[in-house]
């Protein structure tokens, strides 16, 4: 492997380094990305249950923010559920934007490793091919040992370059689907809360105007 790699000469170096990175790149977004952890189960249930019950908090509000992308969302909406239906989704859509803009994060770098490292292999063939000129024309094609170290040069970094592009496409359009499906579920739940918030509102009302249409039918 070291020695194929010392072949590819020094535009080796940058494919490595961006298939680091891609990896690293990949791994991270995996593992932050994990349904349990952006949409936990029964985080709106358990949100609804406090409304309910009307136990909900400033602890409670703080450690939904602090527990999961979609808990972030979800106290936004919370704290301004006393505000209007406008006002609560607009608070909402402002917190989800900042919220799917972490879930993208690196997901650009990775794009762009899966864009630059077929030219950086394409750099590595004309660099090869070059040193099999500049060959050539010094010693004549009467050598074959120098021609092969040029076109070896120039096809093992044509290779390396496919090699690192290839997945870290695949990566970034795998991961960019996931952020999709879950941004669409988390503005599922959100939709969903503000309007059980705004209909629990409602009710609270009416029942107060008809607790209050009853004490006055009950003045002498």
């Amino acid at each position: 492997m070291l020695e194929i790699i010392k072949a590819g000469g020094w535009v080796m170096f940058p494919i490595i380094v961006c298939s680091v990175m891609a990896v690293a790149i990949i791994l991270e977004r995996l593992w932050t990305l994990q349904e349990k952890r952006v949409l936990p189960r029964r985080l709106t249930k358990e949100v609804w249950e406090w409304v309910s019950t009307n136990k909900l908090n400033h602890e409670h509000l703080k450690a939904l923010h602090d527990s999961s992308p979609l808990g972030e969302v979800l106290s936004v909406g919370l704290s301004n559920r006393h505000r209007s239906r406008e006002i609560m989704k607009e608070r909402i859509e402002d917190t989800g934007r900042h919220v799917v803009h972490d879930l993208e994060r690196y997901l650009n770098t990775l794009g762009t490793i899966a864009a630059i490292s077929p030219l950086l292999g394409l750099l590595g063939t004309v660099v090869g091919m070059v040193n099999v000129f500049e060959a050539i024309t010094s010693q004549g094609v009467g050598n074959p040992s120098v021609l092969a170290g040029g076109i070896s040069e120039a096809l093992i970094t044509t290779a390396a370059g496919l090699i690192v592009a290839i997945p870290a496409l695949i990566g970034y359009r795998y991961l960019r689907g996931r952020v999709e499906a879950l941004v669409v579920r988390m503005e599922k739940e959100a939709i969903t809360l503000v309007e059980a918030l705004h209909r629990k509102r409602y009710l609270d009302a009416l029942g107060k105007n008809e607790e209050g249409g009853s004490d006055e039918s009950q003045q002498p």
